[in-house]
Order: structure tokens, then C-alpha cells, then sequence
């Protein structure tokens, strides 16, 4: 019997959210009824992609860098042919546009995930005029929460009856206990010290400054507490500057770039999220993934992960006195931080496991 043969297209594989949930859409695959492979937009493959070919997946680069390219549609659609591909899997807008143009008319079913959003989200009338063009090219559309499934209607005038949600699902994280403690001692952390911590790149739709303030104003009552900021960006040197002009340098510490954080999220007491735009955070599911207790602003998708005072704490978007309460909640309410974190890793293994996103994909694709 003949396996079906799913393409993803994407931009690229270079490490994000998007990248990962097709990286795990990749290798979590029954490979006995599917054949899988990868076409990048854009000619770099990023570290996700270099994984991937390490395994022995094909992934295609073409070369599109930026505005339409006509000559990026007849690609695609050589390649649809050339390669006998059964299903096509348009990963986020740019790539939905070219995919859906490019198998207009083939035998391709065409499937599209839109993984989140931009803030502040808005529309054009150019789209009002092509997305029921693609939609009628389309054969499914998935939204990776009810938040971008509500953008989808009300920016992309997608009818909501076509939309279903499935969520991002990961493997939970493998945490080393030696190297957590290790950690620790590295940065002569006292034992009753609680450690707040974050996850991801530093950029202003993180809104890391947001919470570095929030932080400030938590030790001026818990003055033991600690704050990890794990990640780079743009705004690191902006970020540090106000880390020392609130003189709490002694209480964070900025680690930069690391490759893989989970020792990291396995130090943490608590994982905080500020960002102002989300779709499904990959960072915390991560976290829920080892039991944390999470405080994320009510963005996007993170109320559907963080459901309030049950496996953390929900915030009103950039409204830093609100987190920095939420914060001192967990401080200084007993057995909460267990409750949270058990909690957590309930709801994670029921809802977001990278076994139950593949089954459902899976199911799309048998269909």
C-alpha cells in the first residue's frame, strides 16, 4: 500500500515555535503510513532543519527573500508534481498563499496552520480580496488556539465553522538533577531563595521589561527572590541597563543564549511569561511539562494553557502592578507553588502532548 506523501512548507527551520511544532510533526510521524518531508521558502535551514537531514529527512530550500514572487508559485508547483506529493501543509500566511496558489487544481490536498499572530493584529483589503481565493484551494485550516482561530475570523474573514483548533503539543522535558544542582551552586543561590524565571528571545513583543519592573517591585517585600532571564536578543543591552537602574542586579541574572534551557525551567520555582502578543507558547509547555507553575498576561493562547488559579496565575496584558501581585501570591501563599505544579503537569499530559497533536494531524491527514 502506497504511503501518503505530506509536505510541509514553511519559511525556514530555524529555531521557533513554528519550527519546533513541525520538527515534532516530523519525527513523531508513523512513518509506515506517511512519508514526510520539508520545503523551505527561504535558503536557510536553520539548526532545526540540520537536525532533521541529520535523520535523514529531505528538506528543499528555495531562494524567495521578500514581496511576491511569481516565480516562487511555478516552483512550488513543479515540485508538488515532480514529487507526487498527496498533501500539502501551508505552515503560517506567506507560505499558505504560495502553497494554496501553487496547488490550485492538482490532485494536492492543502492544509493550513496559522501559529500566531502579530501585535497589535490587523488586516488588509489585498486580503479581504485573495483569502477566498486560497479558500477555495483549501481543504482544511487549523489554528493552534481559539485566540488565533478568533484573529483568523476577524482579520483573514475566515468563516469560523472552517477552523479547527489544535493545539501545540511537545515532549515533555529530559531534565539532568546533577546539572540543576550544579546550576544552583554555580550561582550560589540560597537555599530559601525562590527563583522566578523566563524563557525566550528578548524582544520588545516579550515584553521582558514589563517584568523586570513587575520583579522590582516583589523585592521590595521578598527580597530574597531571584529572577532568570534565559535568552538574547535585541533588547538585552535595553533590558540590563534597567535591571541597574532599579539596582536589583544582585537578584538577576541574564544567561544569554542557551541551546537547550531544560535545566534551566527544572531551576526555576516559577515561570513567568509577559509577552504582549502569543499564539501557543512552546516555553510553557515546557515548564507545565515538569510540573512549574506558571504567571503568563492574558496574550493570545495563554489563557487556554494557563488556566487561572488552577495551574498558575493570568495577568492583564503589560499591567506590571498585576503581575508583580500575582508574583507575591505565590510567595507568600502556603502549598500553592505544589498545587500550581502538580496541576500543571496534569493538564500538560492530557492536552498538550506531542502524541496527541501528531494523532490529531494524523487523522487530518488519513482524511
Amino acid at each position: 500500500m502506497r504511503k501518503i506523501h505530506v509536505l510541509h512548507i514553511t519559511y525556514d527551520m530555524r529555531i521557533g515555535g513554528t519550527e519546533m511544532v513541525i520538527k515534532n510533526l516530523v519525527e513523531g510521524i508513523d512513518a509506515e503510513r506517511f512519508e514526510v518531508e520539508i520545503l523551505c521558502l527561504e535558503p536557510q535551514l536553520g539548526p532545526f532543519g540540520e537536525q532533521l537531514v541529520e535523520q535523514g529527512i529531505k528538506i528543499t530550500n528555495l531562494n524567495w527573500t521578500s514581496g511576491f514572487d511569481t516565480k516562487l508559485i511555478r516552483a512550488i508547483r513543479h515540485y508538488l508534481k515532480a514529487n507526487q506529493i498527496d498533501i500539502l501543509h501551508c505552515h503560517q500566511y506567506t507560505p499558505w498563499v504560495y502553497g494554496a496558489l501553487a496547488a490550485a487544481f492538482l490532485k494536492v490536498k492543502v492544509i493550513f496552520t496559522e501559529h500566531g499572530r502579530f501585535y497589535p493584529d490587523s488586516s488588509s483589503w489585498k486580503r479581504k480580496i485573495i483569502n477566498p481565493v486560497l479558500l477555495r484551494f483549501t481543504d482544511h485550516i487549523t489554528a493552534i488556539s481559539e485566540a488565533t482561530k478568533q484573529a483568523l475570523v476577524e482579520y483573514e474573514y475566515i468563516p469560523e465553522p472552517k477552523i479547527q483548533v489544535i493545539y501545540n503539543g511537545i515532549k515533555p522535558l529530559e531534565v539532568d538533577t546533577g546539572e540543576v544542582n550544579n546550576l544552583r551552586q554555580k550561582y550560589d543561590l540560597p537555599e530559601d531563595a525562590t527563583i522566578f524565571g523566563t524563557v525566550a528571545r528578548l524582544d520588545p513583543i516579550k515584553n521582558q521589561s514589563m517584568m523586570i519592573k513587575a520583579f522590582a517591585d516583589v523585592l521590595k517585600d521578598f527580597p530574597s527572590a531571584h529572577l532568570f532571564i534565559v535568552g538574547d536578543g535585541e533588547e538585552r543591552d535595553k533590558l540590563e541597563k534597567l535591571v541597574d537602574a532599579l539596582s536589583i542586579q544582585k537578584n538577576v541574572v541574564f544567561t544569554g543564549y542557551i541551546a537547550k534551557p531544560a535545566n534551566y525551567i527544572a531551576l526555576f520555582d516559577v515561570f513567568l511569561l509577559s509577552s504582549l502578543s502569543e499564539g501557543t507558547s512552546m516555553t510553557l509547555l515546557e515548564a507545565m511539562s515538569v510540573g512549574k507553575p506558571c504567571i503568563a498576561t492574558d496574550a493570545g493562547g495563554n489563557p487556554e494553557i494557563i488556566i487561572h488559579d488552577k495551574n498558575g496565575l493570568v495577568a492583564p496584558n503589560n499591567d506590571k502592578l498585576a503581575f508583580s501581585d500575582k508574583m507575591k501570591k505565590l510567595l507568600s501563599t502556603s502549598g500553592l507553588e505544589t498545587f500550581y505544579g502538580n496541576n500543571a503537569k496534569e493538564i500538560f499530559e492530557k492536552k498538550f502532548s506531542e502524541t496527541l497533536m501528531n494523532l490529531k494531524y494524523a487523522d487530518f491527514y488519513q482524511q
